[in-house]
């Protein structure tokens, strides 16, 4: 599923083709009709993404929120359009762009009070402007902390391989309460999380590495895998780690896959955030 960075870059990208132009909007596939005919031919005014939701918004308060889910994918491209090809649930298009959306958990229109209610559900997107530490609910609470960094309605936005990724960079061991995580330690790892996202919408792939243990210094294969970018824990079950060569193990939480190395991530008292866990490099 993409995480917070991915939906960010789309709703960057939508403003960028099709913010203030008047656009056609249908739905080939049929499952979209009748919600494709309430914004066809209307302004839109804005693209917006908070968390994994990504929100258009049009001229008389309404807006298309789409939840991308497993399979949800977006194509563009400048006209002619192609034929839609597959299961396209929408196709937008303006007087120089066209935008395809297949395969979403979710594509409706939403009035004020529902995207209103939307948000309220989420958690603080650390992506966005004015975002809160949520500490408090954090380190009040007797969840693993892993949990909590995957709960929508704490963090919104942050997926599974950030939430490992962010673990390892900060020392901390996945099944660690929220309660045993000193407040420092917890300010250390939101803006971590901040940081590393942030580079993600740049770059358009998650990198977690910090310049020491790249490929090239550190004379290695580049990692090979679908999502891509340079990690230290994610789907690596098995691997010495960059760190310490110690192999990193795999388990399960609430159906989700932890990764972690059982040297470098020590209990709350041993925890420390990790000095060189930076960038590999920025790209701002």
């Amino acid at each position: 599923m993409p995480e917070g960075h991915t939906i960010h870059r789309l709703a960057a990208r939508h403003r960028e083709l099709f913010a203030g132009a008047t656009v056609a909007v249908s739905s080939p596939q049929g499952r979209f009709t009748a919600g494709a005919a309430l914004v066809d031919g209307r302004v839109l005014e804005a693209a917006e993404a908070y968390g994994k939701h990504l929100l258009h918004r049009y001229d008389g308060g309404l807006w298309v929120h789409v939840h991308l889910g497993l399979y949800g994918k977006v194509s563009d491209g400048e006209l002619p359009a192609p034929a839609p090809v597959g299961q396209v649930r929408m196709r937008m298009g303006s007087d120089r762009h066209w935008l395809d959306l297949r395969g979403p958990t979710a594509c409706e229109v939403f009035d004020e009070g529902q995207v209103g209610g939307l948000i309220a559900r989420l958690g603080e997107d650390p992506l966005r402007e004015g975002s809160e530490n949520p500490g408090k609910v954090v380190l009040g609470s007797g969840r693993p902390v892993f949990a909590l960094l995957m709960d929508q309605s704490i963090v919104a936005g942050c997926g599974l391989i950030y939430a490992n990724e962010v673990l390892f960079r900060a020392g901390v061991e996945p099944t660690t309460k929220g309660r045993e995580v000193a407040p420092e330690l917890w300010e250390a790892m939101w803006t971590d999380l901040r940081a590393l996202m942030g580079e993600g919408v740049v770059k358009g792939r998650i990198d977690t590495v910090h310049t020491a243990h790249t490929p090239e210094v550190m004379r290695r294969a580049p990692r090979v895998d679908r999502h891509g970018g340079e990690v230290y824990v994610y789907r690596r079950t098995g691997q010495p780690c960059l760190v310490c060569g110690t192999p990193i193990a795999r388990s399960e939480l609430a159906a989700r896959n932890l990764y972690w190395c059982p040297s470098c991530q020590r209990p709350p008292a041993a925890a420390r955030p990790r000095r060189a866990a930076r960038p590999a490099r920025s790209s701002r």
